[in-house]
């Protein structure tokens, strides 16, 4: 090998060793035994469902309080009375979900989609809602909500609200 093959192969090899280096930690993988455990009934506070599968679940009192769901599915899933208090549900769909009486509050629920959902009864107490969609979501019994919250959200003319909340359109 010449000198000036070997220099060249030098080089290269040490931008790959300095790219890998200087790569970002990944973020934190789901963790497949708590999102079993989640989808098998079972409560499981603080945990890692990221991207999880909870689509069409059935399930009722759930302690999911702290954990991270985001980016989960929750669509067409019953999940009454779940606690979601302080959890990471940023940009999760739960397209048509049954929530009722659950608590959201102090979550972030930046850019999910709660569109056809049903909340009622439900507790937001201190949640981030930017970017929430609420279309056609059932939230007249809701508690917790504010002005200032929905006004960071979306909905369309068949979003139900409390008392005389409004919500700006999508």
């Amino acid at each position: 090998m010449t000198r000036s093959a070997l220099a060249a192969a030098f080089g290269l090899a040490t931008a790959v060793v300095m790219l890998a280096v200087a790569m970002p930690e990944p973020a934190f993988a789901q963790n497949a035994s708590q999102i079993a455990r989640v989808r098998a009934g079972n409560s499981c506070p603080g945990c890692n469902l990221f991207q999880g599968d909870f689509s069409y679940m059935e399930a009722r009192g759930l302690n999911l309080s702290g954990s991270r769901l985001r980016q989960a599915n929750l669509s067409l899933s019953v999940m009454n009375r779940t606690r979601f208090t302080n959890a990471d549900l940023r940009d999760v769909d739960a397209y048509g979900g049954v929530f009722s009486s659950s608590r959201f509050g102090g979550a972030n629920l930046t850019n999910a989609s709660f569109v056809g959902a049903y909340l009622e009864g439900s507790d937001f107490s201190g949640a981030t809602l930017d970017g929430a969609n609420f279309s056609g979501a059932q939230m007249q019994r809701s508690t917790g909500l504010t002005q200032r919250q929905l006004n960071r959200a979306c909905g369309d003319a068949e979003t139900r609200l409390p008392g005389s909340l409004r919500i700006p359109a999508c």
